[in-house]
């Protein structure tokens, strides 16, 4: 029986490979490439630590090589929602009295598989599945979920750490209990490790999980549930549903068992599913916690002090890495006149020599949008953008899905701070550019600020300190990811814990303890020494 305070491994953030030629890790990778195109995976449900097939087969492409099947995945029901509920709540009542240590050793173990024998494997999933080029997938698919693992672990220790005072004869304790109920995470494409976060984080704390990952991330949702269960998280306290969304909401958000929603995805969605818990508030047994972060339409500014080479590589990078699939991808950009000449020749050069293809293809910078909706979206936008007189298509505006969903990166000029490309969110490899005068500075601080309802990620390009002391105040709420002189891109688990306002979500941090206490009732405990013997107050006395 344990008797110690544990002392969880100092987290630190897993090492990013570079898959150099020669390198041993882009030897494992490619080999691991080969092995999972060579294979058709059949991909269950995971309900109650069981696999669950379905007749309705659905099929599995790659967005950048649509002609090639990867496998099937079985389609759910409403019952398998029903199924995932009751297995969750099942769990739930050992799960949530298991020491904290034992959660903990599951997710440190989680970790150094993924970063070992796991590593080639999950990139390449994503990769296939997700079309991101290597790098893209060894920040996301494995570093940053270690990252998420192993910090979450020490954060979990340090609020646990957190007690009241207790005065004489008084010993006064505070708990940390997992909700009353069950998680639903709702998952999106882009990014690996939110999808297997938005289940972790809960479950490290006790809570267990119905889980939803987004369609078009399952290959890769597949490989997490194998780490899972490598590691050794019991039967029921992650169960993945592979069901249509208001199928599993229909049910989850009728339930009185419902205790709370994370959530990554989109802001119309968000809102919807925020009225639905609302409306159905009176049913749940407690009230649910909701936790969602959703879209972005983030900027960058540039002062006439900035260095305008470190601009151009900024929204090269920013703006364009994973196909600005990201939600901090820079999107807009305000550029003094002053600079736009070196920028504007800088970006260009940086465009030229991108090249865009198939992930397996180690020199492609630029990979797939994420499937056809996604790239008719997007696609539409430039088509509009090029018959829109204030505006001009300046580099890329080429766009082709006979092989697979690509779209050139694209940058548009705009005369206008209110065209449609500068306000709405694309999510795709489209920059909005304004040239601004210099002496309008001002002006274009209160257009950052006022253009957009989101508020996720942001940056300040100046060499000039009062400047950027300046236009960091007035851009204050702006974004809850603010950036100096750098991309608004590459949020770090342990350094820039992530999240926005306004209509960027509830910003709780991903990435912090802020995130964690989401997921916790706290209980406090007062212990009486010596309780009192007479009820009689010493005021009750006359002189």
């Amino acid at each position: 029986m344990s008797n110690a305070y544990f002392e969880v491994p100092i987290a630190t953030n897993e090492p990013v490979l570079s898959y150099a030629p020669g390198s041993p890790e882009k030897k494992a990778l490619k080999k691991a490439l080969a092995q999972l195109k060579s294979e058709k995976w059949d991909i269950p449900m995971y309900i109650g630590g069981e696999k669950v097939y379905t007749d309705n087969k659905l099929p599995i492409h790659p967005p950048h090589e649509t002609s090639h099947l990867l496998g099937h995945y079985s389609k759910g029901d409403s019952s398998h929602v029903n199924q995932a509920i009751n297995a969750a709540m099942k769990a739930k009542t050992q799960w949530e009295i298991m020491p904290w240590q034992e959660r903990a050793a599951i997710f440190l173990r989680a970790a150094d598989l993924l970063a070992g024998p796991f590593r080639a494997r999950m990139n390449a999933a994503t990769m296939l599945g997700q079309s991101k080029n290597a790098y893209q997938a060894e920040i996301d698919a494995v570093c940053e979920l270690c990252d998420f693992f192993r910090f979450n672990v020490q954060y979990m220790t340090e609020m646990y750490l957190g007690q009241p005072e207790s005065p004489a004869a008084t010993w006064n304790r505070l708990e940390y209990r997992p909700l009353e109920g069950f998680i639903f995470a709702i998952t999106p494409f882009n990014f690996t490790s939110i999808a297997a976060n938005l289940c972790a984080a809960p479950a490290m704390l006790g809570n267990t999980v119905v889980w939803k990952p987004a369609e078009t991330q399952i290959y890769s949702a597949q490989v997490i549930m194998e780490v899972f269960e490598a590691a050794g998280l019991p039967p029921g306290v992650v169960n993945l549903i592979l069901t249509d969304g208001p199928v599993a909401g229909d049910i989850i958000f009728e339930h009185p068992d419902f205790a709370g929603l994370h959530f990554t995805g989109s802001t119309s969605v968000f809102q919807y599913l925020w009225k639905v818990i609302g409306a159905n508030i009176s049913k749940y047994k407690s009230y649910p916690r909701v936790v969602g972060e959703t879209g972005g339409k983030d900027f960058v500014l540039a002062h006439p002090s900035a260095n305008a080479k470190a601009v151009a590589v900024a929204l090269s990078r920013g703006a364009f890495e994973f196909q600005g699939q990201k939600c901090s991808a820079a999107s807009r950009a305000y550029i003094p006149k002053s600079l736009w000449s070196d920028v504007e020749k800088y970006l260009n050069e940086d465009l030229k020599s991108f090249k865009m293809g198939d992930p397996e293809d180690f020199r492609n910078f630029i990979n797939a949008v994420i499937d056809e909706r996604a790239f008719d979206k997007i696609s539409n936008y430039i088509a509009e953008a090029k018959k829109n007189p204030d505006v001009e298509v300046i580099m890329g505006g080429g766009y082709d899905k006979s092989k697979g969903y690509f779209i050139e990166p694209t940058v548009i000029l705009s005369s206008t701070i209110d065209s449609t490309t500068m306000c709405e969110e694309i999510f795709g490899p489209v920059l909005t550019i304004h040239v601004y005068a210099d002496n309008d500075f001002d002006k274009i601080l209160e257009a950052v600020d006022t253009t957009s309802p989101y508020a996720l990620t942001g940056a300040i390009f100046s060499e000039d300190r009062y400047a950027t002391d300046y236009a960091t105040k007035r851009l204050r709420y702006s974004a809850g990811n603010f950036y100096i002189n750098d991309k608004p891109t590459g949020a770090v688990v342990g350094q820039q814990p992530f999240g926005g306002g306004r209509a960027s979500g509830t910003n709780d941090k991903a990435g912090s303890i802020l995130n964690l206490y989401r997921w916790v009732s706290p209980r406090t405990i007062k212990e009486n020494f010596l309780p009192p013997m007479d009820y009689k107050y010493p005021f009750l006395e006359e002189e």
